[in-house]
């Protein structure tokens, strides 16, 4: 759902913009230097970047799934690289918490996922579960 259509397209140009005169630009130097600038990543954080669906009330942009959907597509111009980086923040980096974390948890932790100061991330060690956490056979006994 789309909550404030004038709101959206400023995100979106303004993304619009930064992935033409910014991102474009840099694919070339992050596939030769594997990893991204640090001006890049400052800009992303200043852009809010890492807290696309992190609510308002804790440092984020608060966007439906509709709305990073439609940024998703602007991000996807350019090199998956730039979109990785912000997109476990965006998703399963901070969702738990959203959704079912304490209040502490969330004060504690999802501005400063928000802003970038930290970055979410999810790893699967077992080998034949692959990235799918359903297939995951390890029980743990106290």
């Amino acid at each position: 759902m789309i909550r404030d259509k004038e709101v959206l397209d400023h995100i979106v140009n303004t993304v619009r913009q930064f992935v033409n005169n910014q991102l474009i630009p840099k694919e070339d130097w992050v596939a030769e230097n594997d990893r991204l600038p640090e001006d890049i990543i400052s800009q992303m954080r200043e852009l809010g970047l890492f807290g696309l669906t992190i609510p308002e009330e804790y440092g984020g942009l608060g966007l439906t799934m509709e709305e990073e959907v439609i940024v998703a597509f602007e991000m996807g111009r350019t090199s998956p690289a730039f979109r990785s980086l912000i997109g476990t923040n965006n998703g399963i980096g901070s969702s738990g918490l959203v959704i079912d974390g304490t209040e502490e948890q969330k004060q504690k932790y999802l501005p400063r996922l928000a802003s970038g100061e930290i970055i979410g991330s999810f790893c699967l060690t077992e080998p034949e579960a692959g990235s799918d956490a359903a297939s995951l056979r390890t029980t743990a006994i106290k």
